[in-house]
Formats: structure tokens, sequence, C-alpha cells
């Protein structure tokens, strides 16, 4: 028994040795490990143009012309002539009121012009009389011993006292017609008349009630409000990135819900030149003519809002253009190898996307580009690089 145990160790030995033998002559050194393949890509060509495109933009439609009605007096309303909705043309009577405090003054001022009146003529009439005694003694004087030289001079100084009551009585009738004229004129404001045509939108208050600044908090609120809803401004706030170029007198779209289908077409009129520090954008003006009234002032719109560059960027595929958290990069293939350049991007356009950055049109970029391949690795162009349209 103890000699087959031995036996068998010795051959378990001898064929492990053989074993050992056979692999150290077949190869002694591990082989290498093979170099990264080659990333298969299809690769597009950087292209110069200039922006042309249509950007969709809210707005919306404010009348050309806007007012409050307010007195400039205070009094009762006694007539209100036309109601909301009522077409009104410049010069037209929307409103009346009495104010029957400005009749007594008005009376007082009347009064006060036929006293100072009364007051000039009768200083006019000393006057006239003074200055003929005077003449009538500066003549009598030319005889020696009919006259004393004083009286003479007494004369004289009482008609320079009279041309001086006459002035002052001159100045004092002219107050008393302005002060009546003014009271004319308040008395005017009592009629209210349309500034401008336009329709009524809003009618807050109807005859009795107290009106104008002197009524207190409850007299505050306009009596009407008109717009002029003939002519319209279309008021488009621009994002600062897409001010791009415009021109005054330039046609733009746009449509409104209430016509769906529909569009209308108004020029560039205002453009601010200012961009607003809270909402970034920089207000434009359009002029809407609307001589059937269709469109409704304070209307919202969708405005298709041209923007153009007048000097040529480049454009790549949307998809040539990815991220990670630190970067937004294209993906350059030169010499073989994969580049990460990093952009900033602009305006899409039909699958393109503006981009800036350290690139040449011409450049050829990976159409799909992904962050798994990385910058330096070795890339095979499946393509021939065709350029973008």
């Amino acid at each position: 028994m103890k000699g087959l145990l031995l036996a068998s160790s010795v051959l378990m030995i001898t064929i492990l040795g053989c074993s050992s033998a056979t692999s150290d002559k077949n190869g002694a050194t591990p082989a290498p490990s093979a170099p990264n393949a080659p990333t298969t890509v299809s690769t597009v060509v950087i292209v110069s143009k200039k922006l042309q495109t249509m950007i969709a933009l809210p707005a919306q439609l404010a009348p050309y012309e806007q007012v409050d009605i307010y007195p400039k007096v205070t009094g009762f309303v006694e007539i209100v002539t036309v109601d909301r909705g009522s077409h009104v043309h410049r010069g037209q009577l929307l409103v009346k009121l009495t104010a029957p405090e400005l009749v007594s003054q008005r009376s007082q001022a009347e009064a006060a012009v036929r006293a100072a009146q009364s007051q000039l003529a009768t200083a006019q009439a000393k006057l006239a009389s003074d200055n003929g005694t005077y003449l009538h003694m500066v003549e009598a004087a030319k005889t020696p011993g009919v006259l004393a030289e004083n009286d003479v001079l007494v004369a004289g100084q009482t008609v320079s006292a009279d041309k001086g009551q006459v002035d002052a009585a001159t100045q004092n009738a002219e107050a008393t017609k302005e002060a009546l004229r003014s009271f004319s004129q308040t008395e005017s404001y009592l009629t209210i008349t349309a500034p401008f045509d336009g329709v009524v939108t809003t009618r807050n208050l109807h005859p009795g009630a107290l009106i104008g600044p002197a009524s207190g908090a409850g007299g505050a609120q306009p009596i009407l409000q008109i717009v002029d809803d003939r002519r319209l401004r279309l008021v488009v706030p621009i994002p600062e990135a897409q001010v791009g170029d415009m021109k005054t007198g330039q046609l733009v779209s746009f449509t409104v819900p209430a016509y769906p289908g529909q569009t209308f077409k108004a020029p560039i009129q205002r453009i601010s030149r200012e961009v607003d520090e809270k909402s970034r954008t920089m207000p434009v003006e359009l002029d809407v003519k609307n001589p059937d009234g269709r469109l409704v002032p304070g209307s919202f719109t969708t405005v298709s809002w041209p923007l153009e560059r007048e000097y040529p960027t480049l454009f790549v595929p949307s998809t040539a253009v990815t991220s990670d958290q630190q970067h937004t990069f294209v993906i350059r293939v030169r010499n073989g190898n994969a580049e990460w350049v990093t952009v900033q991007t602009g305006q899409s356009v039909s699958g393109e996307i503006e981009v800036f950055g350290d690139l040449s049109a011409g450049d050829q970029v990976v159409k799909t580009a992904s962050d798994a391949i990385h910058s330096g690795d070795p890339v095979r162009v499946q393509n021939q690089a065709y350029t973008t349209k």
C-alpha cells in the first residue's frame, strides 16, 4: 500500500515538472497590451455666413394716444354726453360741470372792473380840468402883475399829480380786466371736450358727482378715459442677445389670437437704443394702422422678428455642440486626433447653430459630439467631410 502511494506522488511531480518546462519553453515574456483603437466619427466643415432668420417674440398692442379726463376746477357733474364705447371727435363736448361759486366770483370781478373804470374816468376828468386851468394861468402870467409866479407853479404840480392818478387808475383797470378774463378762463374749464379722435373706454362718474382738485379722494378718479384706436403702437421687447441689426421702416409681421391664420404687418417706427436693466430687453415700437378698428388695444401678439447680422459668423450642426459640467465645446479633428474647442453659442437656424471660439471656416468638427471622445483621442473619419447647408 505504501509503495503504491509513493509511486503516485513521484508520477505527479514528474507531470508538473514537464508542464512547467513546456510553459517556459513556449514563452517566458507576456505579450504587451495593444494601443487604443481610433474612434470612428463623421465630420462636417464649419461654414461662415451671415445670420438671417426669424424669431417669435411676444408683444402687446397699445393705443397710440391715451388720456384720462380730469376736470381742472372743482364742480358738480351736470352732463356726460358719452359712455363706454362711444366714438368721439376732437373738440366734441364730453362733460359739462357746474360751480355756483364761480358765478358769484365772476359778478364780483365784473363789479371791480366797473369801479376801476369809474375811478379812471374821474381821474382823467380831473386831469383835463386841472390841465386846462394850468394852461390858462400860464397864458395869463405872460402879462406882468396878473398872476403870482407861485400860483402857476402850484397849478403845474397839480397837473403832474393828476397824471400820476390817471396812470394808477389805468393800471388798476387793466388788473381788474385781467382778473375778469381769468374767471372767464376758469369758467371755460367747466366744459370738457375731446382732445383727439378716439373711443371712450372707461366712464367712472355720473351727473351729480362732485369732482375736481378740491373734492377729496372720492373725486380723484378720472371722469372718462379716451384712446386712439385707429392707430396703435406695437411695443416689442427685444432680448439683449437678439437685438441684432434693425432699421426704421422695416416691415415686421405679427399675429393676434382673435384672428387665427391671419398675418398683419407694420413698420418699425421707434427704436429706444437702450436696454432695460431689469428685463434686459430693448423696447421697439411699430406703428400699426387700424382704420377699421379690428385690432384692440391691450391685445397680446406674436411677432415674427427678423434677426440679421451684417457680418458673417460661423455655423455648425446643433449636434456638433456638446457640454460637460464645465465647458460647452465642439470636437475639432486635426491630424487624426480629437481636440476640444470651447465655444459660445449664438442663434439656432434650421438645425444649425452659431458658434464663437478659436475656430475658423473650413475646420473639421465631429458631426455628433460627445464627451466620451476626449481631447487627444485618435479618431478615424468615416466619411469625407461635407459642408453644412
